[in-house]
């Protein structure tokens, strides 16, 4: 799979190929409005160009959607960088971020996980996924497109059920336990992770609170077709795809595996921690 700004340029082609035909226009109309080739418009769309700022001013005008420059010129600051601050993300949209999850996630065949604090995103509820992403919004003062985010999170989970591909997870106890959202929304959100133990394409672990470990739960990670590793922290996200650090983090991960509860060990610590909460 791609391990650069190829899954980032094809997210941008879609949202173009999607402004277009909103705008009921064809590929020739559209590259006649602009003072393009044919051939222009369909590589923008297919993600084998990258586009440059004035493309996409060029690309609003003509769709009559001046008003989205902002989102597609946040996009395209995105493009390529190995740092990925918030900020700068968000400065397209929750949308755009969890779009370009989707279309990374969907040509993986084999994605390995670990979050400390948190219920990975591939595996959220609507209401607990509404409640992190207005968080962060919060935090960094961006993205007020919440509903958008969430809709396009809630796509990401359709690879758990389309054949040709493997989720293992690996989640700290402690996650089940931080209140991301109203205690009904965590209770639906245990529930759902209950849900998911059996399910062919999932191997979900918890490691328990108590477990010695030689590693310190510094952040969450994913490992995606051992050819990328993105690292998650307060500021950024950390694309990595060196030889050097793709074994790193399969090491912290081997040792994660060999700490963590599996199968009816994992549902009896998810259950506890369900029936810890205060539904009164």
């Amino acid at each position: 799979m791609s391990t650069d700004f190829q899954q980032a340029r094809q997210s941008l082609g879609a949202r173009l190929n999607e402004m277009r035909a909103e705008a009921g226009l064809t590929t020739r109309q559209l590259a006649e409005r602009c003072g393009w080739t044919h051939s222009k418009v369909s590589k923008l769309e297919n993600g084998r160009q990258t586009a440059t700022g004035a493309d996409l001013e060029s690309w609003t005008r003509a769709t009559g959607r001046l008003d989205d420059l902002v989102e597609l010129r946040g996009r395209l600051r995105g493009l390529e960088t190995t740092y990925r601050s918030w900020r700068r993300q968000l400065a397209a949209g929750h949308r755009a971020v969890q779009e370009l999850n989707v279309a990374q996630e969907r040509e993986a065949e084999h994605i390995r996980l670990f979050e400390p604090a948190i219920i990975p995103g591939i595996f959220q509820t609507p209401e607990y996924a509404r409640c992190v992403l207005t968080d962060v919004s919060e935090r960094h003062g961006k993205a007020r497109d919440i509903e958008a985010g969430v809709r396009a999170r809630m796509r990401r989970q359709d690879v758990l059920y389309e054949p040709g591909h493997r989720v293992e997870a690996i989640i700290w106890e402690a996650a089940l336990y931080v209140a991301r959202c109203a205690p009904e929304g965590m209770a639906a959100q245990l529930d759902r992770l209950l849900g998911l133990i059996g399910l062919e394409s999932v191997q979900l672990g918890v490691v328990p609170l108590g477990k010695r470990l030689r590693l310190s739960p510094k952040h969450g990670f994913w490992v995606i077709d051992d050819g990328l590793v993105v690292a998650d922290t307060w500021n950024a996200e950390m694309w990595l795809d060196t030889a050097e650090d793709i074994a790193l983090y399969v090491k912290i991960w081997d040792e994660l595996t060999g700490a963590a509860l599996y199968d009816a060990d994992a549902r009896r610590l998810i259950a506890r921690a369900r029936a810890s909460i205060d539904l009164a």
